[in-house]
């Protein structure tokens, strides 16, 4: 069973973390290609691609060490894309700047682009109103991650992506190391595996900022997808998404979706929340009771995907800002409500609220987290 919240274990000096983080591969290389797509301020960008035993893909790119495509079957055994993403390089580079991405250093907002650490007051970049949203327009998803050749043999096709954030980048305290493994199972699961190491005190919240569509990535909106978060409470938040320091319990308000629900089923209620976030744009307080924390399914094709995490939270969000304007793969435009994200992590605006489960990460100890995106069919 997987430990929830923060997991320190003992480390390792900080400077083999890059050389120790990452020494994985497959049995069967076949099974994992590797593409040069471009080049982004200095670095060479790839495309790694993902077969597994099912002969279903997923794929991936160190910009922004991104999940890229996911392709899996209906109940009838046609194949589709279910997730957000760009078939250019241009459009990666260009286009919606989270799609897939991996976001850090602290994923979500921070008030006013302010917290206090130690007595010191750290100032981030404010790109979300007036917020810091998911690290800083300089966040970990708008970098070109080392995705260094593995030597270790591994059941599964895996990929592990490294970046070294160096200290006060985008205003956060601390060198810090980072390594993102993705490992793509027969069972249609993809495990994401985060390891963190700072050589001085500092804040964490990394998640993968995936946007899914069981129906296929542009076919639609998501609206008639049944949603399950195992969850009794979620965090209020403002007029500017900062949470007001209330969990607020779903009993009896459109947040409970402990029984499944439609997404669209009440999301024009009127309900304070709803019309603080266009809908659903918060993050919900994880029971972490069971294996599976929350559950997507779409009844017209079967397709069911599981999400299981030893975070405290996952945000739910549906998707209410995206407006056609971000065309993707198959030059399908992603309209509005047609994406919904389930990403792992803590609270927004922890580093301010010291009620919440810390976020600190002290020198000396490492992060290490686990999420899966399990897909099948029913």
């Amino acid at each position: 069973m997987m430990r929830k919240g923060f997991c320190y274990l003992s480390v390792m000096a900080a400077a083999l973390f890059l050389i120790t983080a990452c020494k994985m591969t497959t049995k069967n290389k076949s099974m994992i290609t590797r593409e040069l797509i471009g080049n982004y301020k200095g670095k060479d960008v790839y495309q790694l691609t993902l077969v597994n035993k099912q002969g279903n893909t997923i794929k991936l790119s160190n910009f922004g060490a991104r999940i890229t495509w996911i392709e899996v079957p209906d109940r009838n055994g046609r194949k589709e894309n279910v997730t957000f993403g760009y078939d250019t390089f241009d459009g990666m580079v260009n286009g919606d700047p989270y799609f897939g991405a991996v976001v850090g250093r602290y994923a979500n907002r921070i008030a006013k682009g302010k917290f206090t650490l130690s007595g010191k007051e750290y100032s981030l970049a404010l790109n979300n109103g007036p917020n810091s949203l998911h690290g800083g327009p300089g966040g970990w998803h708008s970098v070109v991650w080392d995705c260094p050749p593995s030597s270790e043999v591994t059941k599964y096709p895996t990929v592990c992506f490294t970046y070294h954030s160096q200290d006060m980048e985008e205003g956060y305290p601390g060198n810090m190391n980072t390594g993102v493994t993705y490992t793509w199972t027969d069972d249609n699961e993809i495990i994401i595996d985060y390891t963190c190491t700072t050589d001085k005190k500092t804040v964490l919240n990394i998640t993968n900022h995936a946007y899914f569509n069981l129906h296929g990535a542009g076919n639609g909106d998501i609206l008639d997808h049944e949603l399950m978060i195992r969850a009794e409470r979620f965090v209020a938040v403002d007029s500017t998404l900062i949470p007001t320091g209330e969990l607020r319990h779903v009993e009896g308000t459109p947040f409970d979706f402990i029984t499944p629900h439609k997404v669209g089923e009440r999301i024009g209620a009127a309900y304070d929340q709803l019309k603080l976030g266009k809908g659903y744009d918060h993050t919900f307080v994880l029971n972490n009771d069971q294996p599976v924390d929350a559950s997507v399914y779409d009844s017209s094709t079967g397709r069911l995907m599981e999400v299981m995490t030893d975070q405290p939270g996952v945000q739910f969000y549906c998707g209410n800002f995206l407006d056609g304007k971000a065309v993707g793969h198959g030059n399908k435009p992603y309209i509005f409500r047609s994406g919904l994200c389930l990403e792992s992590g803590h609270y927004p605006d922890s580093p301010n609220h010291p009620d919440f489960p810390s976020t600190v990460l002290n020198q000396g100890d490492k992060f290490t987290s686990r999420t899966i995106y399990r897909f099948s069919v029913k």
